[in-house]
């Protein structure tokens, strides 16, 4: 657990046992429950199916019998907060009330997290407070409107061009307030480019800036490996040349 919470960048945490209970050394921070929370939400977005079940029933089976219970959601914000999609509570005598509460309105998706609050209560109204903050600072620019790639020139290959794609979409998350209608894009791709060319390596990139200043990029990649071209292939090239 330390191992992958250290991949994880969770430099504050250190863990002395796997069920959260209070014992000597065993921490975490706000920071670093986020951290996990977001790799959580994004590497298994099914665990929203189950943290957004307000109640529920279980049968207990056991060697005398089965009996079915209740089970009721912890996290009130399912039930208080319009935008609530989980995630956890947690509380002990030491740590007092804890919440990582995840929530999305529109494309956007945040964490809140609320350690060491007094009551349930308060962990829930501060949960609130944090996520309806976010909400209303912060802005999200996605690019839907890649332009068509041109066909690349090869020199000294034996394909003579080659079709390019993007790595993937763009998006940007600001939490200044800024205008992102003044984002601009600027394509740099060369003319050609001379063989061997690898499938999936960068032939190229996309920058993205606002007011001056590059705030990212994305990757042309090449969509096909073509290799450089021996006297043989030249060769054909000529009579081929010759007899069309």
């Amino acid at each position: 657990m330390n191992e992958r919470a250290k991949g994880l960048g969770m430099n504050d945490t250190n863990f002395v046992n796997c069920c959260g209970l209070d014992t000597d050394g065993h921490l975490t921070s706000a920071n670093d429950v986020a951290l996990m929370s977001r790799e959580l939400i994004t590497k298994y977005p099914q665990i929203h199916d189950y943290s957004t079940i307000w109640m529920d029933t279980i049968t207990h089976v056991t060697k005398r019998g089965s009996s079915e219970f209740g089970l009721t959601n912890t996290n009130k914000l399912i039930r208080q907060y319009q935008y609530a999609t989980g995630l956890k509570t947690g509380s002990t005598s030491l740590a007092k009330y804890c919440v990582s509460a995840t929530a999305k309105k529109d494309d956007m998706e945040l964490i809140a997290v609320i350690m060491a609050a007094p009551d349930y209560k308060v962990r829930f109204s501060d949960a609130a407070t944090l996520l309806n903050y976010g909400f209303g600072k912060c802005r999200i620019y996605k690019d839907t409107e890649m332009t068509p790639l041109p066909d690349l020139t090869i020199k000294k290959g034996k394909k003579e061009t080659t079709t390019l794609t993007y790595s993937g979409t763009f998006s940007y998350l600001d939490t200044t307030g800024s205008d992102l209608s003044g984002i601009q894009k600027e394509t740099l791709l060369p003319k050609d480019a001379e063989a061997p060319v690898t499938q999936g390596s960068p032939a190229g990139k996309v920058v993205y800036t606002l007011n001056g200043k590059e705030i990212g990029s994305v990757d042309i990649l090449y969509t096909e490996s073509i290799e450089r071209a021996a006297y043989r292939d030249y060769f054909f090239k000529t009579v081929l040349f010759f007899l069309t």
